[in-house]
């Protein structure tokens, strides 16, 4: 538990450094983010209006995917991440450290690229839905920007940890309709990002790219593949031969005395024939 709560300090402390340096990269941050949407455009892959405008447009939809990008992204997680550490603890170590160098990465990531989210690109027609219409809980927005890095777009944590908690929970679950509810959270966590303009699509990619990252350095650090684990080995138990009974035991005894005994015995010489003697 205090190498878990060492971990939580670092990454903290780390994202707290990085959050302290936006100020001074505002103007770096929007120049990233006009790139990132040429970029986009060029690709055929810029949703983001389309989905955060249709979105938009259905008050319980909107409100809803306010909701779940505010509050899921760490709720899911803490509870793989428990529901590991109690249950599945031979695999807890290795998905922790995948986790932990993922979020290192996106740091990394923060720093060298900050990126201001769709949401702030009011005059390209993007909406920013918490602010509109007026729901609790999204870093960056409604005054809580002093908590976050508002420029931390890339790559998307949101994407890099659904990600993550579908690959363990489709890997070590038992049931079929865990499996199915794990490998369908990223999906609608990338429609959530996307609709509320907090992520470009680009910025899901770089999610999957430092997950990717994650799971290099775990296996750089520990040979062992985080979410596979061999097999304990079944010792089959000794295999008892069925005691003979006692009377086949005796009479078994007595055929082997006998046969002994005329393997002692020398041979009778052979009688000469009848004619023979009477010469």
């Amino acid at each position: 538990m205090l190498q878990e709560l060492l971990l939580i300090l670092v990454g903290y402390t780390l994202y707290s450094f990085i959050r302290n340096g936006v100020p001074t990269r505002e103007a770096a941050a929007f120049g990233n983010a006009h790139a990132v949407l040429s970029l986009e455009r060029a690709l055929h892959i810029n949703i983001e209006l389309a989905v955060n405008q249709a979105v938009s447009a259905v008050h319980w939809l909107v409100v809803g995917a306010n909701y779940y990008y505010a509050s899921l992204h760490f709720a899911v997680t803490m509870i793989v991440l428990g529901w590991l550490w109690l249950r599945h603890p031979t695999r807890y170590r290795g998905a922790r450290t995948v986790l932990f160098a993922t979020n290192l990465v996106a740091l990394l990531g923060f720093w060298l690229y900050p990126l201001a989210p769709p949401r702030m690109l009011d005059s390209d027609g993007f909406l920013d839905t918490v602010v509109a219409f007026h729901t609790w809980g999204s870093w960056g927005t409604s005054g809580m920007d002093s908590a976050s890095n508002q420029f931390a777009a890339m790559p998307s944590l949101h994407i890099g940890w659904s990600l993550w908690c579908a690959l363990v929970v489709a890997t070590v679950a038992r049931r079929s309709w865990v499996k199915v509810l794990g490998v369908l959270y990223p999906v609608l966590t990338f429609l959530v990002i996307v609709a509320t303009a907090n992520h470009f699509v680009l910025d899901a990619a770089g999610g999957v790219i430092a997950l990717g990252c994650g799971f290099l350095v775990q296996r750089l650090l520990i040979v062992r593949p985080p979410l596979l684990v061999r097999p304990p080995l079944r010792v089959r138990p000794p295999v008892e031969l069925p005691r003979p009974r006692a009377d086949v035991s005796r009479r078994d005894a007595g055929a082997s005395a006998v046969r002994g005994a005329a393997d002692l015995d020398p041979p009778a010489p052979a009688l000469a024939p009848r004619s023979a003697r009477r010469t």
